[in-house]
């Protein structure tokens, strides 16, 4: 047994949990896929978070495939841990500090130090959380009569699932566009030099303990389709999501466990 950041001890069911959970949300239509049978598109989008490896991942598939980046995001949730995280990286703190949104903040360091061909840089800066992200893109795109057949979806992986859920609602009276989710990284946790770790690049460790099993915790919450939640039972934000029996199960290992305390995992995390 070991502890991960405040909470435990835990031990391998609670870790399994812990995973079979963070890959139910951070879907991912590109693993395992090789080059020859990965799904092609024709428009890149970004849903602004506080992860700058997202960033990274994004501007790299955009560039691969020649295609413009679109990045969505005002002033969220996510803000001021993105800034933090800028404030913190030993090249991107030079990015303009003043940027009033997260698309344009990003916009600058994808241009500024990723080398990102700026006319195939496309910003949505009024968005401030996650279902505005996907109503305000189509807008965005139908104002610039823009009509990507396919687009590759990126996101805190987290929030990949909702994410998705809600460009597909943004388009529900319309065709939507096929999308291809990519989270960069499926989170997964495990044992590393007697504790419990992100198994991934240390850039993966821009989460900490608290907010990762917050928003673990959180987006299953809110997309269980009943009064509680953001489905059509609920609050009406998202389509139905079909939540495994198996993910179900997970959640409540960690949630009913009694070793993750309740006021951190009762702390809304996500935008």
């Amino acid at each position: 047994m070991s502890f991960f950041g405040p909470y435990g001890p835990l031990d391998a069911g609670d870790i399994a949990a812990i995973n079979t959970v963070a890959q139910f949300l951070a879907r991912d239509d590109l693993g395992g896929r090789n080059k020859d049978d990965a799904p092609t598109f024709d428009l890149v989008v970004l849903a602004g978070n506080a992860l700058l490896w997202t960033l990274e991942g994004a501007v790299k598939k955009a560039r691969a495939a020649g295609v413009p980046l679109l990045i969505s995001g005002g002033i969220g949730h996510s803000t001021g841990l993105l800034a933090a995280a800028v404030d913190a990286h030993p090249v991107y703190r030079k990015a303009l500090a003043g940027q009033t949104s997260e698309a344009r903040l990003l916009g600058d360091i994808a241009a500024m130090f990723l080398g990102f061909d700026q006319s195939q840089l496309l910003l949505e800066d009024a968005s401030t959380n996650c279902g505005e992200n996907g109503l305000f893109s189509r807008r965005f795109l139908d104002a610039h009569e823009l009509a990507p057949a396919s687009l590759l979806l990126i996101q805190d992986p987290l929030m990949q699932r909702r994410t998705d859920a809600s460009f597909r609602q943004a388009w529900a009276d319309a065709t939507c566009p096929a999308i291809v989710n990519w989270p960069v990284q499926v989170p997964r946790v495990g044992y590393r030099a007697n504790r419990i770790d992100y198994l991934q690049s240390p850039n993966s460790r821009k989460w900490t303990p608290e907010r990762f099993l917050s928003l673990l915790t959180g987006e299953i919450q809110r997309l269980t389709d009943d009064e509680n939640g953001y489905g059509p039972a609920g609050k009406g934000f998202l389509p139905h999501i079909d939540i495994p029996e198996d993910v179900q199960a997970a959640s409540r290992t960690i949630t009913d466990s009694g070793k993750f305390a309740s006021s951190v995992l009762g702390r809304p995390a996500g935008s």
